[in-house]
């Protein structure tokens, strides 16, 4: 299964981590390592041409999903 949101395809992004620690040893440039942002998933039930099947969903997705389904 791929890290990939099944309705806005957010998926796994790189970044890097930087260490902002203020001491002698690297008081002009701050460390920086690589690092990955992985994004929030969630199996649910969703409707797909007809049918039931569990999707990967970021929060952000399901979060607008359930608003919608509880004002109908």
């Amino acid at each position: 299964m791929s890290k990939t949101c099944y309705i806005c395809e957010k998926s796994t992004i790189a970044g890097k981590r930087i260490q902002h620690k203020h001491s002698e040893g690297w008081r002009y440039k701050a460390p920086k390592s690589n690092r990955v942002f992985k994004p929030n998933l969630r199996k649910i039930l969703l409707e797909v041409d007809g049918q039931m099947i569990k999707v990967p969903v970021c929060m952000k997705c399901y979060k607008r999903l359930r608003k919608e389904t509880s004002q109908k």
